[in-house]
C-alpha cells in the first residue's frame, strides 16, 4: 500500500482544490454516500501517516484558506512538505511483482483501517489499498491485461467535480467520516514533530526489528518498502530482537529511516520513481543473493522481507548494548 511519501504527495494534489465547491460526485464507494459532498466546500487537506484527512463544510460558510495559503502553510510546518513541478497524474507506491506480497498487503492494509465507523464528522478519513492512488483532472487507464484478460480501466471509488472544472479522482481507498484527523505528529516518520526518544525506546523491546518498525503508533507511515531498505541501509538482520542491538545501532537505524523516508518524498516531488536496493530483488548492490521470508507477530500479519545474510548477519545473544534509552 502507498506509504508516508506517498500520501504526502497525494496530499499535495489535493492542495489546489482546497477552498473549492464540490459541484457534481461520483464513484463506486459502498462505504460512503457519495451524494453527501455534493455541494460542500473542500475546507482543508492533511496527512498523517498513511492516512488522508479532507475537511468538509456546507458551500455557505466560511471558505477557509486559499490553495496557495495551505501550500504555505505546510512549507512552514514541515520543509520537506514542497509542492512538486506539475501536480497533475497518478502517484502511487512501486508495485509488487509476486501474489504473495499482494495478499501480505492487502491484509496489512485491512488491519490499518478498521472499518468501524467513528462517529459523524466533517472530516473523511481516506485509507489507501495496496494499489491504491490519486489522480488530478485525469482518469486512470488500464495498461495491461488483468487476470481475466480484460482490458479494464481501474473503476474510482470517488470522483470529485469542482466548480473550477477540475476535479480529484480517488482509487482503492477506504472512506469513511470522522469528527477531527487521528493525528499523533511525534509518531510521524516526515512531520518535523517526530519524537526520536519515544522512537528509539520502541526499538528496544525484545521482539524482531523488523516488527517494530512496522508499528504505526511509533513509526506512522513507514510501511514495508522503507522497513526492507532500511534495513538493508543499516546492516541490521530483520529478525534481530531490539533489545540486542547496541545503542547506536538503533539511531543509525533510525536515523535511515528518517533519512529514506524523506529522501524518497523528495524524489516523489521532482516526478522520479524509486530505485530499492533489496525490496523485491534477488541479489543485493554488493552483488549477494539475498534471502526472502515472510514474518510477523504471532497472531499478526505477515509481511515479505528480503535481506543480505552477508550484509546484514544475525545478531547473538549476549551481543549489544541493552542500556536505558532516555
Amino acid at each position: 500500500m502507498p506509504e508516508g511519501p506517498s500520501v504526502r504527495k497525494f496530499q499535495l494534489l489535493t492542495s489546489p482544490f482546497v477552498g473549492q465547491v464540490v459541484a457534481k460526485v461520483g464513484g463506486s464507494s459502498r462505504k460512503l454516500s457519495v451524494n453527501d459532498l455534493n455541494a460542500l466546500r473542500l475546507q482543508d487537506s492533511q496527512v498523517h501517516g498513511k492516512n488522508l484527512y479532507l475537511a468538509f463544510v456546507a458551500a455557505e460558510g466560511p471558505s477557509g484558506p486559499t490553495a496557495e495559503e495551505t501550500v504555505l502553510q505546510r512549507e512552514a510546518a514541515g520543509g520537506a512538505h514542497c509542492p512538486a513541478q506539475g501536480q497533475q497524474g497518478q502517484v502511487d507506491a512501486p508495485h509488487p511483482n509476486s501474489q504473495d506480497e499482494e495478499l501480505q498487503e492487502a491484509q496489512h492494509s485491512s488491519s490499518e483501517a478498521p472499518e468501524a465507523a467513528e462517529g459523524q464528522g466533517h472530516w473523511l478519513r481516506i485509507h489507501f489499498g495496496l494499489f491504491g492512488s490519486i489522480r488530478a483532472n485525469e482518469f486512470s487507464r488500464a495498461n495491461r491485461a488483468n487476470k481475466r484478460g480484460d482490458w479494464k480501466d481501474p473503476v474510482p471509488r470517488l470522483v470529485l467535480h469542482f466548480e473550477s472544472g477540475g476535479f480529484l479522482v480517488f482509487y482503492n481507498c477506504r472512506m469513511l467520516w470522522c469528527s477531527s484527523p487521528r493525528a499523533d505528529p511525534a509518531s510521524d516518520i516526515l512531520s518535523v514533530e517526530f519524537h526520536r526518544g519515544r522512537a528509539l525506546r520502541a526499538l528496544c523491546a525484545p521482539h524482531p526489528i523488523c516488527y517494530t518498525l512496522l508499528d504505526q503508533r511509533y513509526f506512522s507511515g513507514l510501511g514495508n518498502i522503507i522497513k526492507n531498505e532500511i534495513l538493508y541501509l543499516a546492516r541490521i538482520h530483520p529478525l534481530t530482537p531490539g533489545s540486542l542491538l547496541a545503542l547506536p545501532d538503533l539511531e543509525r537505524l533510525l536515523d535511515c529511516a528518517l533519512q529514506f523516508s524523506s529522501q524518497w518524498l523528495h524524489t516523489k516531488l521532482r516526478g522520479q520513481g524509486l530505485h530499492p536496493q533489496v525490496y523485491q530483488k534477488e541479489q543485493c548492490p554488493l552483488g549477494h543473493p539475498l534471502m526472502k521470508g515472510t514474518f510477523g507477530p504471532s497472531g499478526g500479519f505477515k509481511r515479505l522481507t528480503w535481506w543480505c545474510p552477508q550484509c546484514q548477519p544475525a545478531v547473538l545473544p549476549g551481543h549489544g548494548d541493552t542500556s536505558p534509552v532516555t
